[in-house]
């Protein structure tokens, strides 16, 4: 018997619908919750697991019999890939696989910041009636400049979205594209100084590693236009969000929408929550129900590759 855990804890119904996908012979289990004593405890007798957000730690990696771990879409860095190295573990991802629903949550974040859709509605449900207010802040998107940090899979599919909009479109990161993908996507490569200081919109969509760690800090988000926004669906790291809120109550920034958090779920106390000009997600960016099958099914032909001493396609492939 195959024995897989996914360690991110899940609805039953949502499990058994996970379950109906596996080989014969498979059986799937879930944790408890996200305390590192549950997580350990479902890992044990484990063969392979799957982690959407929970971090998989050195301790984690040191149960006997893990062969290998999956995450549940693109961003590894809350697994210890040091830690697999050392065990002899594999890591997998479905690489891409998110790419178009977090590229249509940015775009949405983006207009409901630009047009006041969150305050407005919250207004409504307050019984209260701010035409005039939210209108005076109420700006559009077309014809705009557009900051996009990060031109992976996300940020290629978000300039494809914007592209309609008739948006100047800039982008950084640790790579500049070739001009065939600069002409087919109407992007311009900036580095992030100018990018920052340009873009009437910045939307964030790098992967957290050592250079963009606290990359957006108090002194990058005062190279930011006045009245700019702020959109964040990469990883809560990146941002320095004490900073971030000092920015929106200062009134540098116009708003600022955040689905990731350094801490999630988000701690009560975070200095984000609250603001009136802050929309607050949590981390739903990536999920869409029409891609489920597609990644579950995914994720178990890259273990059930392994398990058959097949390799996994490289693109999927961490370590």
């Amino acid at each position: 018997m195959t024995q897989l855990v996914i360690l991110d804890p899940v609805s039953e119904d949502r499990l058994i619908r996970f379950a109906g996908y596996l080989p014969h012979g498979w059986n799937l289990k879930n944790a408890a919750s996200r305390s590192p004593e549950d997580q350990l405890a479902a890992l044990a007798g484990a063969e392979f697991a799957i982690t959407a957000d929970v971090p998989v730690s050195a301790d984690m990696m040191a149960v006997p019999g893990i062969r290998a771990i999956h995450k549940w879409g693109v961003g590894y860095d809350n697994i210890d890939c040091a830690a697999a190295r050392n065990h002899g573990i594999r890591v997998f991802r479905t690489t891409g696989s998110n790419a178009v629903s977090v590229a249509e949550s940015a775009l949405g974040l983006i207009l409901a910041l630009n047009r006041n859709l969150i305050r407005g509605h919250a207004a409504v449900l307050e019984g209260r009636w701010p035409k005039s207010e939210l209108g005076a802040t109420s700006m559009r998107l077309s014809g705009k400049t557009v900051g996009i940090v990060g031109l992976g899979y996300v940020g290629k599919a978000l300039a494809r979205l914007l592209g309609g909009f008739g948006c100047e479109i800039l982008y950084t990161g640790r790579t500049r594209q070739d001009t065939e993908t600069e002409t087919t996507l109407g992007v311009r490569y900036a580095s992030l100084e100018e990018l920052l200081s340009s873009a009437d919109v910045v939307t964030l969509n790098c992967s957290l590693n050592d250079d963009t760690r606290a990359m957006i800090n108090a002194r990058t988000l005062a190279l930011m236009k006045r009245g700019a926004l702020l959109v964040n669906v990469a990883r809560g790291g990146i941002v320095v969000e004490a900073d971030l809120a000092d920015a929106l109550k200062s009134g540098h920034l116009r708003g600022a929408a955040s689905d990731v958090y350094m801490e999630e779920p988000v701690a009560p106390d975070n200095p984000l929550i609250g603001l009136e000009t802050a929309v607050n997600t949590p981390h739903i960016a990536a999920v869409s129900a029409d891609t489920f099958e597609p990644s579950v099914t995914r994720m178990i032909s890259n273990l059930q590759a392994l398990q058959e001493g097949r390799e996994p396609p490289e693109r999927d492939v961490v370590v």
